[in-house]
């Protein structure tokens, strides 16, 4: 006797048993996926630099008074970046557009990095006052090779300045809202607010001086993988430097 009852069985079966073989096909598929090393994606192609507006006459004096504060106001608003700080990265930018034309280092950019690195001068319960300088100074982990809470691991930095800006005399630890090692800012250091001293703790100096690190590490930064490069120099962890593309297409929005 012919068992008709049996074929819908044999199909429900066949179906539940294709059905699991492609759940399993896109299971290896997500898990290859997430095997594959992950690389920078820098920023989306032509909003990686972006150009702040000038001030209609800008002043002598630092290089925040270079920036349009109408334009800060606005963008500060919509970007959610205080804006001392965003008057900082986008006069750093004007000021390596005059100096360098060559590089475009875009405000965004040092936006990005201030974010990532101090959440624009305001991590750990610090704040960017109106002269820039960031209050209480910021100070990063002694770079004496230790893992980090995440297991990820630290260079070893012994100490190169005899902990006059980072108050370590054993191992350099970062220093200010950009987050400069004293070595590092010894070379690249830069006076932005024009009082004659070059301080890692006040934003325009910072800023300024992120600006000059970021041009001479990937000469133009309006090629995509320049812009990589350079701020790999800054920091050479891959998450990094996509958070860091991420903040910069974010806040390019906003401008």
């Amino acid at each position: 006797m012919k068992r008709w009852w049996l074929v819908p069985i044999a199909i429900g079966v066949a179906g539940v048993l294709i059905v699991a073989a492609l759940a399993f096909s896109v299971l290896r598929v997500l898990s290859e996926r997430e095997a594959e090393p992950s690389v920078p994606s820098g920023p989306r192609a032509g909003a990686a630099e972006v150009a702040p507006s000038a001030a209609p006459s800008p002043s002598t004096g630092g290089i925040a008074s270079r920036v349009d504060p109408e334009w800060v106001a606005r963008v500060a608003d919509e970007a959610g970046i205080p804006q001392r700080a965003l008057a900082a990265y986008a006069g750093a930018a004007l000021a390596l557009a005059a100096e360098s034309a060559g590089c475009g280092v875009g405000w965004n950019t040092l936006a990005g990095i201030g974010y990532v690195e101090s959440l624009h001068g305001t991590i750990h319960g610090s704040s960017i006052d109106a002269d820039g300088v960031a209050r209480p100074g910021i100070l990063g982990i002694p770079l004496d090779g230790s893992p980090l809470s995440d297991g990820s691991p630290t260079t070893q930095v012994p100490d190169t300045d005899g902990g006059a800006l980072d108050g370590d005399a054993t191992w350099d630890r970062a220093v200010g809202p950009m987050q400069f090692i004293p070595s590092t800012w010894e070379i690249y250091g830069r006076d932005g607010n024009g009082d004659g001293v070059a301080d890692p703790h006040q934003i325009d100096d910072a800023a300024l001086a992120a600006a000059t690190y970021l041009c001479a590490a990937g000469g133009d930064l309006r090629v995509p993988q320049n812009w990589i490069a350079a701020v790999a120099a800054y920091n050479a962890d891959v998450a990094y430097n996509n958070r860091v593309a991420a903040a910069a297409d974010g806040y390019a929005l906003a401008g």
